[in-house]
């Protein structure tokens, strides 16, 4: 399982011009579920994308995670994580996981991010989004679970 990180002041997703989601101060984590995938495996992602420290302390040093500063999460199904791009020049999607599964993982992860107390907004599993979004920093990261 693959999540990228970007520490954000605002963030919204929108799809057929309706709003879906939206949070302030906290995180946009792109969630790419791989084949392999299992709610295990889940569950150690959810762990480490909110104990992950990408926020600045009193010392502007990089050492508090969103449950320290108490910040939002926008989860974002993003199946393109999961592509094999080692070879040509088109995307292979052998590894990714197949859309039953994809979804039900992804659905797993909200509801245990949700039970750590954090405010979490989410994105639709197979819809065309319109994400929007201020990087600070810009601060990304790229997390994987196996």
């Amino acid at each position: 399982m693959i999540a990228l990180l970007q520490r954000v002041s605002q963030a919204s997703i929108s799809t057929e011009n309706k709003d879906v989601a939206k949070i302030d101060n906290g995180l946009v984590i792109y969630i790419g579920m791989q084949k392999e995938d299992t709610e295990i495996i889940a569950d150690l992602l959810v762990k480490k994308m909110t104990h992950y420290r990408v926020f600045p302390d009193n010392q502007n040093r990089i050492n508090l995670s969103v449950l320290d500063i108490k910040g939002e999460i926008l989860l974002i199904p993003q199946v393109t994580l999961a592509i094999d791009t080692s070879k040509g020049l088109r995307p292979s999607f052998s590894d990714a996981a197949e859309p039953g599964l994809g979804n039900a993982l992804f659905n797993y992860v909200v509801k245990n991010t949700k039970k750590l107390g954090i405010k979490v907004e989410s994105g639709i599993f197979g819809a065309d989004m319109r994400i929007m979004l201020v990087n600070e920093g810009p601060v990304t990261f790229w997390l994987e679970c196996s």
